[in-house]
């Protein structure tokens, strides 16, 4: 079988899924071919496997450029899109597995093109709520349901993708075009929420599918380290852990700040991973900033030595560091947010109310003191996030839809 994918990076947690994906496909025979453009994340370094790249790192640019003063998202990249198109063309996959599309490096009026005129199947994963909306990829916060119907007068569009001007009515209609009438295309989605999301959305007459993100259980385990030592933390105080890229209001970074003017200092001690310089200027003196990891071991380290890994996100998926931190015996407290919740159980972890950071305070005290969570449960959970499982399930449902 041979099987296509595009991503908007070989990076980051769309990243390794595709990358992961693939190389899954390719340890039972078949052959693959991905392809993602290159941004600020990948430009100088190489993921561990070859890919296609689509465009070159100054094409994307200009592509972001025109679409922030046009407002017409995804609409240009004509020359890379058809030199990808002709190595796709050539290629002749069975199954063109689709990730995320937004980002302004491919042109997608010519891919669904391409897709109808050469009916190839599609298995569409949808990482966030860009598909279905005229702009935003999450519109949770803004409250935002116009998606519904038909988006305009959009209060996000001088957010990603930035625009400087409101062009959500003509994107809503465009999408909704290019992206209807495909004859074989399946749609998955790592969470229920975001599935219950699709049904109620232009997408919803397209076969859906829960397929939950996973996550490497030979490097996310319990890993014994000299973390607490090597930042002065006392054997006395609970670490709260937060593990975020792109630390905002979107992550509840204001969330940390606040708890740590409130909780108790003799007793607890907020770490923040994935901070940076403009970051730390907001943090408070008490809270630990780490602004990377060298490698994911290094991670799994610190996810072990936590007490309690919070996540008080505002917009969400399927957040893979509630998984890898419940891999590694620690138990998650998360706002009711997404498909946040659904990765704990009653025996892995708490869920707050949205937003609700009384709430949320009082279920950290609550937990650290009275230890409800054990690291044997969190552990015997985690192995159903194996990715290796994840990865058999889209080999799967690529037989099935071969056979649509």
């Amino acid at each position: 079988m041979k099987v296509a994918m595009i991503n908007g990076g070989v990076f980051g947690s769309t990243g390794k899924i595709m990358l992961g994906i693939a190389d899954s496909l390719e340890k039972f025979g078949n052959q693959v071919f991905c392809a993602a453009p290159i941004t600020v994340t990948n430009k100088d370094r190489e993921p561990q496997r070859e890919y296609y790249k689509i465009g070159t790192f100054f094409s994307r640019r200009i592509n972001v450029l025109l679409s922030r003063m046009s407002g017409a998202s995804n609409c240009y990249a004509q020359c890379s899109t058809k030199k990808l198109l002709k190595n796709l063309i050539a290629f002749q996959p069975d199954v063109l597995h689709l990730h995320n599309l937004h980002g302004d490096y491919i042109n997608l009026p010519l891919l669904f093109k391409y897709i109808k005129k050469y009916n190839v199947p599609v298995v569409w994963t949808l990482h966030d709520c860009w598909a279905f909306t005229g702009h935003c990829p999450h519109f949770t916060i803004e409250k935002c349901e116009k998606w519904k119907e038909h988006c305009f007068k959009c209060p996000q569009y001088r957010k990603y993708p930035k625009s400087l001007f409101d062009n959500s009515k003509k994107m809503f209609r465009l999408k909704k075009k290019w992206f209807t009438g495909v004859k074989n295309l399946t749609i998955v989605t790592p969470s229920q929420w975001l599935a219950d999301l699709v049904k109620q959305s232009f997408l919803k007459d397209y076969p859906i599918k829960v397929i939950h993100n996973g996550i490497d259980l030979t490097v996310f385990k319990p890993t014994p380290s000299d973390f607490r030592k090597k930042y002065g933390i006392s054997e006395n105080k609970s670490i709260l852990l937060g593990v975020a890229f792109g630390w905002g209001v979107r992550k509840g970074l204001d969330v940390f700040i606040e708890l740590a003017h409130r909780l108790d200092k003799e007793k607890f001690q907020i770490v923040l991973v994935g901070t940076d310089n403009n970051v730390d200027k907001q943090l408070p003196q008490e809270i630990i900033s780490i602004h990377r990891t060298q490698n994911q071991a290094e991670l799994a380290e610190i996810y072990s030595a936590a007490d309690l890994f919070v996540n008080p996100t505002r917009e969400e998926n399927y957040p893979t560091v509630n998984m890898e931190a419940i891999a590694c015996g620690t138990p998650v407290v998360t706002f009711r947010t997404g498909g946040s919740p659904e990765i704990l159980t009653e025996r892995t972890g708490s869920v707050t109310g949205y937003n609700d950071i009384d709430a949320l305070q009082k279920e950290i005290e609550r937990i650290c003191e009275t230890k409800p969570f054990s690291k044997e449960d969190c552990i015997t959970w985690a192995k159903e996030f194996d990715e290796n499982v994840r990865f058999k399930e889209y080999l799967e449902l690529y037989k099935t839809v071969l056979c649509l």
